[in-house]
C-alpha cells in the first residue's frame, strides 16, 4: 500500500464531511465531538471547520485504490509561544499498524516546525492506550491528565 497526503481546503467539506462521520461514527469514545454534533451540519459549518486560519487539515489515500485510509489537522498556536495543536487524528480500521498514523503526525510535525511553534500539543482519551503508544513512538510525552483526557506534547 502507497499512501498520498492531500491537503484539503474548504472546498474540500464534503471528503471531509464522510472522513469525519465515519471517525465519529467507528470511535466515538476517540474524540470531544460527537457524531450527534455533526451529523446535521450544513455546508458552511464544513466550510468553517477547513478554514481555521493558518491550519492544516491532511487527508492520507491509497494511491492505488483512492480510499480515505485516515485524516488529522493541525491548528496553530493560540498566542504567542504557546504549542500548536494537533487534532481529529483518525485512521481507518483497515489501515491500523500499516504506518498511515505516523505519516499523518510526522506532516503535521513538520506543518507546526515550519510555522514556528516550539512544540506540538495534542489531547487523547486516557484509555485509548493504543493512540497513547503511537504519539509516544513519535515522539510525544503526556504533559498533564485532566479526568479521560491526557495531554501530550512533543518539543519541536
Amino acid at each position: 500500500m502507497t499512501v498520498t497526503l492531500i491537503t484539503l481546503s474548504s472546498d474540500d467539506w464534503r471528503f471531509w464531511r464522510s472522513m469525519r462521520l465515519a471517525a465519529l461514527t467507528e470511535a466515538p469514545e476517540a474524540f470531544g465531538s460527537r457524531l450527534a454534533d455533526w451529523i446535521d451540519a450544513d455546508e458552511s459549518r464544513w466550510r468553517e471547520r477547513l478554514s481555521i486560519p493558518g491550519a492544516i487539515d491532511l487527508v492520507a489515500r491509497d494511491s492505488g485504490t483512492g480510499s480515505p485510509l485516515g485524516m488529522v489537522t493541525g491548528t496553530p498556536a493560540a498566542r504567542r509561544g504557546a504549542g500548536a495543536e494537533l487534532i481529529s487524528m483518525w485512521v481507518a480500521p483497515a489501515a491500523r499498524g500499516r504506518g498511515v498514523a505516523t505519516l499523518l503526525i510526522d506532516a503535521v510535525v513538520t506543518w507546526a516546525a515550519a510555522s514556528g511553534a516550539p512544540r506540538l500539543e495534542l489531547s487523547v482519551m486516557a484509555e485509548n492506550e493504543r493512540a497513547r503508544r503511537t504519539y509516544e513512538r513519535s515522539g510525544f510525552a503526556v504533559a498533564a491528565g485532566s479526568g479521560d483526557e491526557l495531554t501530550m506534547t512533543r518539543a519541536l
